[in-house]
């Protein structure tokens, strides 16, 4: 596998980092998968996927958003995203996937979100989805409640003490419940997975957990009750493959009900394939599971299983001749060959 990084600017000057995974230069490149994180951790933490991806063929991108990873400035910076800050990373999305469709121009594009980064990719699917040739969703949920009092109260906060406030009470609504139904619990982050190597690997990442701050969790809510609009997802185009994955026990996902819903409204829109993978006793990272190969090997059949056809792929190509022009960008001096 060939690793490397590059710095994408972003459309107001932000300078986005990302991880590019390349097969060995004698491989053919099949496909590509851009992968959107999930919030509170990096990019980085998916080489391992990667690899596993590459060794069959794949190239892989994957940007950390904003607020995020090495797209901030010092550690200090992150949980703090900027103003409209989902909007600039969906922005972001698109502009790395411009970029990658002009390096790979005759293979298909599929974009996997997990988590927050799945709530990104479904903004895409009906607002931004003419790059991509099918989308992965892991660890998702569909349209819930009490969104609109997270809204105003996050909202309330920003008002009283500003939209850069680190807002422990927002990030305790949002995440506060989530280890309760694993007992013992011995970390707060034990609703990740079973795997406790794997759990504490993100505690001990400097770039994963930040408390993120009012202005962030404000915009966040908008983006998740904008996302399940009617008149949003009737926009999404019914030819494109969809694949849903999490853990049964994931609480993101509702324990499955949630991932159940969406996959029940994507039928009901009328899309045309669309699957979904509940593993039993799989919490919410289940790329970083204790059954993460099975996990890694169901994704790549089903990708395998989704490489469009010669036709397919030419009349793709045609529809985004017109596509703007890519965004500059610059490939940093420690690309490395990985085993």
């Amino acid at each position: 596998m060939q690793e490397s990084t590059f710095t994408l600017m972003g459309n107001e000057g932000t300078r986005v980092h990302v991880y590019c995974w390349l097969p060995d230069p004698d491989e053919h490149i099949q496909g590509v998968v851009q992968i959107a994180h999930g919030m509170g951790e990096t990019a980085a933490r998916y080489a391992e996927f990667a690899g596993y991806l590459t060794k069959h063929g794949f190239a892989v991108y994957a940007n950390d958003h904003r607020g995020h990873g090495r797209t901030v400035e010092s550690t200090e910076a992150l949980g703090d995203a900027g103003v409209d800050a989902f909007r600039w990373m969906a922005k972001d999305m698109v502009n790395l996937g411009e970029l990658v469709a002009k390096e790979h121009p005759d293979v298909p594009l599929f974009l996997m979100g997990h988590s927050m980064g799945s709530f990104l990719v479904q903004h895409l699917m009906y607002a931004g989805h003419e790059r991509y040739h099918a989308f992965v969703l892991s660890g998702t949920n569909g349209k819930r409640g009490l969104l609109r009092f997270g809204e105003k109260l996050a909202l309330l906060q920003c008002g009283i003490q500003g939209d850069n406030h680190r807002s422990l009470l927002l990030n305790a609504i949002v995440f506060g419940g989530f280890n309760r139904a694993f007992r013992p619990a011995t970390t707060p982050f034990d609703w990740l997975s079973r795997d406790r190597q794997e759990v504490q690997r993100f505690i001990d990442d400097p770039m994963c957990g930040a408390i993120c701050t009012a202005g962030f969790f404000r915009d966040f809510f908008k983006l998740l009750l904008e996302i399940h609009l009617p008149q949003h997802m009737e926009r999404i185009p019914k030819h494109k493959p969809v694949l849903l994955f999490s853990g049964e026990l994931d609480p993101v996902g509702l324990r499955g009900k949630g991932v159940l819903n969406l996959y029940s409204q994507y039928q009901k829109l009328g899309l045309q394939d669309v699957e979904y993978h509940l593993y039993p006793g799989g919490r919410h990272e289940m790329l970083h599971e204790t059954n993460r190969n099975e996990v890694a090997h169901d994704v790549l059949s089903w990708l395998k299983r989704h490489m469009p056809t010669i036709e397919q792929q030419h009349t793709q190509n045609s529809s985004q001749q017109d596509a703007d022009t890519v965004p500059s960008f610059e490939i940093q001096s420690n690309q490395t060959a990985l085993m």
